[in-house]
């Protein structure tokens, strides 16, 4: 069994994860379009490719699925998601099995004012005939005017956020309090929305979906301390029966499949769902070390296994504190 890790930049440890797991059953093979991306030097292989917008991009990983008999792939950025659930006929002929959610649910996830419909849309969650909605969602708002109506009305006010609605990473997250710095951010960008500003304990939920029985098997919760970013810098493992309960209701009902990466914020006893990531979250490795092994699952499901449900075997007050690291290399040494 052999394994394609794309687009793996930076996350090193998601590699070395893999690598521990698979043992001598296989090998890792990444790819990045930089040769100083330094993860791939983690792998037991690495190729440089075009950028995922590039064309003919798709035609080299699957050049690559046949080369190293790739059994299965998954990428570690949000924009080639969709891509690879977009083709996933293509790598499926060459026998390369792409772990990762439905197309439709990769486009939601990438789009946060859809979302926020989708948030919007949850009804009769608990099937017992209540209207009664598993997780609240922030008000989001495409469009000054739409904003400002809803200002009017006493159901939202300043502060709020204005972020790209698409985008990931939190890159041109702006939270604003006036009127002028609205305004300006929206004479700048386009494609910009408007969401109201959560001020509740922000949470983050690692979670995996069965490939194969659809059932969610693990949940591992952490709060989140510190952000950099956009991703969570130092967190603490806690579990919420509760909150459990909802996340499986959730991603099951949605249908996602594989690692998934959940945004929550705690506002008294409201949960509210701010994000989804339907792969591994920057802050997966708190969950691994504290035994939580996304990476096996994956493996098992290659395999034909189904996983049994494991949520919240973990051990609580947990920290998980991130530190920069160095790779070095010879030029002599990068991948051409």
């Amino acid at each position: 069994m052999n394994i394609l890790v794309l687009s793996a930049g930076t996350r090193d440890k998601v590699v070395e994860f893999f690598k521990k797991e698979i043992g001598n059953d296989g090998r890792i093979i990444a790819t990045d379009c930089s040769n100083i991306a330094p993860a791939i030097y983690e792998a037991d292989k690495a190729y440089i490719v075009p950028p995922i917008s590039a064309q003919g991009y798709i035609d080299k990983v699957v050049d690559i699925c046949k080369k190293e008999n790739i059994t299965g792939c998954f990428s570690l950025i949000d924009p080639e998601l969709s891509l690879i659930a977009k083709e996933k006929e293509k790598l499926e002929a060459v026998g390369c099995t792409p772990v990762v959610s439905s197309y439709d649910l990769c486009e939601t996830c990438l789009d946060k004012y859809k979302m926020f419909e989708l948030l919007q849309g949850q009804k009769n969650t608990w099937g017992d005939g209540s209207d009664e909605k598993l997780f609240r969602a922030a008000r989001c708002y495409r469009s000054v005017d739409e904003f400002q109506m809803a200002r009017e009305k006493g159901e939202v006010d300043y502060p709020v956020f204005v972020k790209p609605q698409n985008g990931s990473a939190s890159i041109n997250i702006n939270k604003i309090s006036t009127d002028e710095e609205l305004n300006t951010l929206f004479d700048i960008y386009d494609g910009l929305m408007i969401q109201e500003f959560m001020k509740g304990q922000e949470y983050g939920a690692d979670v995996y979906i069965d490939m194969i029985s659809g059932k969610c098997t693990a949940i591992f919760l952490k709060k989140k301390i510190k952000m950099r970013a956009g991703e969570t810098d130092k967190s603490v493992s806690v579990k919420d029966e509760v909150l459990f309960k909802k996340i499986v209701k959730f991603v099951e009902n949605c249908g996602f499949r594989g690692m998934i990466d959940i945004d929550l914020f705690k506002d008294d006893d409201d949960w509210y769902l701010s994000e989804i990531n339907p792969r591994f979250g920057g802050g997966y490795p708190h969950a691994y070390m504290c035994g939580v092994n996304m990476p096996g699952y994956v493996i098992n499901n290659l395999k034909g296994i189904e996983n049994p449900v494991n949520i919240g075997n973990y051990e609580e007050g947990i920290y998980m504190m991130k530190y920069n690291e160095l790779k070095i290399m010879k030029e002599d040494d990068l991948v051409e």
